[in-house]
């Protein structure tokens, strides 16, 4: 059984893993923005509520919450909200991990859909932070798509490689040693 500090360790992990893919996923989406045909990028925007992502639109709905005008985007509380959303869904999967079948990139992928699949398809229009699905070209959903798939790859590729450095070794066998 898991202890509450292991438990707190793999969260902590899995949100820091998270951090990284995150901006890997960033640069992965504005590659494929800035490569993709730009009246999908025209019709992305136009349908976007406010003209935003969703965590630009979550920011706002909290400014407005506390009666502030929500600032434009791209503004570091909407970046900031970005990360602590794919960060809270990592840190889940840090913990949770060991219990998804799959090897590496089996699990890597399966987090990826997951978040695309529940976060930018169910959550976000449900909420009224993204437009409705069906109004988005396909282009955004591939795009969202790739996106998350390296968002769970390369998490899943951090906690890997963070857990076979902290394996212990068997007996009689010794790590490689570092070039210098």
């Amino acid at each position: 059984m898991k202890t509450n500090g292991t438990i707190a360790a793999d969260l902590a992990k899995g949100a820091a893993a998270g951090a990284a893919a995150t901006w890997v996923m960033d640069r992965v989406d504005w590659f494929m923005v800035e490569h993709e045909d730009p009246e999908a990028w025209r019709q992305t925007q136009k349908v976007r509520p406010n003209g935003k992502d969703p965590a630009h639109n979550i920011m706002g709905a909290m400014a407005e919450a506390v009666g502030r005008e929500p600032p434009d985007q791209p503004h570091p509380a909407g970046v900031a909200i970005h990360y602590a959303l794919a960060m809270s869904s990592t840190a889940l999967y840090g913990a949770a991990r060991r219990h998804v079948p799959g090897g590496m990139v089996g699990r890597g992928l399966v987090l990826g859909l997951g978040m695309f699949a529940i976060e930018d398809e169910l959550i976000n229009p449900a909420l009224g932070f993204a437009a409705p699905p069906r109004r988005y070209p396909w282009q955004a959903h591939a795009r969202g798509l790739v996106a998350h798939l390296v968002l769970g790859l390369v998490t899943e590729a951090i906690l890997s490689a963070v857990d076979s450095r902290s394996r212990p070794l068997r007996r009689g066998a010794s790590r490689p040693q570092r070039r210098a």
